[in-house]
């Protein structure tokens, strides 16, 4: 057995039935961020074109941004797939530590750096642990049909 199934049948083990609500949590605010992201798409795109080298991959950096958030939000607060949802996520919420004192306003709705941070540890925190026993993924594995 790897190391990532090791970490996978651990947080299996040890998951505490009250951060599943934390899960939900998380996810509807990814989700509310990817809505946010599309609200703001200019603010977006000014803050990727700050940097010379974000430039040439704005287009595809913009969508992967609110792709991340609103499909890895719904599969987070579902309970689906969140281990693959929280890997899609982290690098985004890593480029929110960084531009998170944007001059663009885009990251107002992460009024805070300790906000950024804070997610980020969720999602850290939940690809160790995976997504719980109140989950799609957890009802599947007790109802293999």
């Amino acid at each position: 057995m790897n190391l990532l199934q090791r970490i996978e049948v651990w947080g299996d083990r040890h998951h505490p039935r009250w951060l599943d609500a934390v899960r939900i949590c998380l996810g509807i605010f990814l989700f509310w961020m990817g809505v946010m992201f599309i609200q703001n798409r200019d603010a977006l795109t000014a803050l990727i074109n700050e940097s010379p080298f974000l430039t040439a991959a704005s287009f595809w950096l913009g969508h992967f941004i609110v792709f991340a958030h609103l499909a890895g939000g719904l599969l987070i607060t579902l309970g689906l797939l969140t281990r693959v949802a929280v890997i899609a996520n982290i690098p985004v919420l890593l480029g929110a530590v960084f531009f998170v004192r944007s001059s663009t306003g885009l990251f107002e709705v992460y009024p805070q750096l300790g906000l950024s941070i804070l997610v980020l540890f969720l999602l850290i925190l939940f690809l160790v642990e995976g997504s719980g026993p109140f989950s799609i993924d957890a009802y599947m594995r007790r109802h293999p049909n």
